[in-house]
């Protein structure tokens, strides 16, 4: 199945990863929202409870920003670095 596009013309398993990364990214921003109401009524339990999963969102998305440029581009015959993609690193 490599190398399968999905119906907008981009290659299934990239689409998924930045779809992946995307979600990851906007809980993020959703979860620092949370986290502020939880600290204006002063709830620990509830900060701690929106810092972890904010934490893991971004975990996710570094992960799949990983797989997305060890993954990019195969199955349709170019590789990252002439795709573009992978040419900054966050190490």
């Amino acid at each position: 199945m490599q190398g399968q596009q999905s119906q907008t013309g981009v290659e299934n398993i990239p689409y998924d990863l930045v779809s992946v990364m995307y979600h990851a990214l906007q809980g993020g921003q959703t979860y620092a929202q949370y986290i502020s109401d939880a600290q204006q009524s002063g709830n620990q339990e509830l900060i701690q409870f929106f810092q972890q999963v904010q934490q893991e969102d971004s975990q996710r998305a570094q992960q799949a920003l990983q797989l997305l440029s060890k993954y990019a581009g195969q199955g349709s015959g170019q590789s990252t670095s002439q795709s573009g993609m992978g040419q900054s690193s966050t190490r």
